[in-house]
């Protein structure tokens, strides 16, 4: 038997990243044209905050970067600090909104320093939410699901007899 070697070729570039291959059986056939409508918007809305965070990450990178004295490099460090400190009390305002099923409009009303503040608070305005509709229970025909109008016994009887 021959062995061969299974590494690459030495000469190819290191640098040049190539991004990894989908299996056929993994990619999204349908893609986002099958999803409805509210999870579109949702996913949009992700991948809005998340190119928002990318961006903020590359602004503190080069503001860390061209940092000459300390002085500079502290003021970098409380700002990041400070945005940082800034995104914990968002996710924890969104968490303690979902826990309660406040709406997201809500969830950014929410006064309180710490959790415990804004949980007291989101129980008081989960008293003023009305609560979800249950889903339709119906199993089957509604009434007026026919459209002609009254039902008639004898004309149903006539046409059981027909069939």
């Amino acid at each position: 038997m021959s062995e061969e070697n299974p590494a690459p070729a030495e000469d190819a570039e290191p640098d040049e990243e190539q991004p990894p291959a989908v299996p056929a059986e993994q990619a999204d056939p349908e893609g986002e044209g099958a999803l409805p409508e509210w999870a579109r918007k949702e996913l949009t809305k992700v991948r809005g905050e998340a190119a928002n965070y990318r961006t903020r990450l590359r602004d503190a990178e080069t503001k860390l970067s061209q940092a000459t004295s300390p002085e500079q490099v502290e003021a970098a460090l409380a700002e990041l600090k400070s945005q940082n400190a800034e995104l914990e009390r968002s996710i924890l305002r969104t968490s303690v909104a979902r826990r309660y099923e406040l709406p997201a409009d809500l969830a950014d009303a929410l006064r309180g320093d710490d959790e415990k503040a804004l949980e007291a608070h989101a129980k008081v305005l989960a008293k003023y939410v009305p609560a979800a509709l249950p889903p339709s229970l119906g199993g089957g025909l509604t009434p007026d699901d026919g459209g002609e109008g009254e039902m008639d016994p004898r004309k149903l009887a006539r046409l059981s007899r027909r069939i």
